[in-house]
């Protein structure tokens, strides 16, 4: 019998993070309603997160409006407990703005210690164990699928091609990378979602990596969302 990868008793299991990102678009007949009935949909559909948040539940808002056509918000959801994330999205369509509220994408990840070395900097193989979101004023997220040749490589020639792809990421310390796993989950391999303050410096750095061997084996890493971070009274009073 092959020796297990993972135990079975749950005590001896290290806890991981279930990350969402939710996208809404809103119904434009939303914003025909009385100025009174906009903010209490606006105020009901916060308490819910506020109380979920309050149980551990992360959540960070994001405008898109302006941004993107087809989408106006984005929360990123995090929590160890998988049935929580999707109870907070019930209690959501319930509300009064859920009601007028389209999703038109989502992304389902887990958080995981990266099989690739990062010797330039290793406390970053540390970090992706735990997400801790809000490190910037913006967020560039996107799904990533990699070739199946990709993972036909040895390991080692994966590790030298990432060795190239790590010291570019290291040259924008202003841009902050968490990558959370798919397998299995969702459609993509990856999720990656970029945090800071100053977009340039994304610019720079997706274009230079757009040059480097890894390129090669990335079969999708479309649609694109760019957000701006805000309190929830901020992203929603945008709508």
């Amino acid at each position: 019998m092959p020796e297990p990868v993972t135990p079975s008793d749950p005590s001896q299991r290290t806890p991981k993070q279930w990350v969402s990102f939710f996208f809404y678009e809103l119904d434009p007949a939303f914003r025909r309603l009385s100025a009174q009935e906009q903010a209490d949909a606006k105020s009901e559909f916060a308490a819910v997160i506020q109380k979920f948040q309050e149980g551990g539940t992360i959540v960070v808002p994001y405008s898109t409006v302006g941004l993107r056509s087809g989408c106006d918000f984005f929360l990123w959801r995090i929590d160890y407990n998988l049935e929580r994330l999707q109870e907070l999205q019930v209690e959501l369509n319930k509300t009064e703005l859920g009601k007028h509220l389209k999703a038109v994408q989502s992304f389902l990840s887990m958080s995981k210690r990266s099989t690739y070395i990062d010797k330039i900097d290793p406390t970053h193989d540390n970090v992706r164990t735990r997400i801790k979101p809000g490190r910037g004023k913006f967020i560039f997220v996107y799904p990533f699928v990699k070739s199946r040749e990709w993972y036909l490589l040895h390991p080692q020639t994966r590790q030298g091609i990432m060795d190239e792809h790590i010291w570019v990421g290291n040259k924008y310390p202003t841009v902050k990378l968490n990558t959370t796993y798919s397998f299995g989950v969702d459609d993509q391999d990856f999720v990656v979602a970029f945090e800071g303050d100053y977009p340039e410096d994304f610019v720079e750095l997706v274009q230079e990596l757009r040059e480097t061997d890894s390129s090669k084996y990335t079969v999708r890493d479309t649609p694109f969302y760019t957000g701006i971070k805000g309190t929830l009274e901020e992203v929603l009073n945008k709508l």
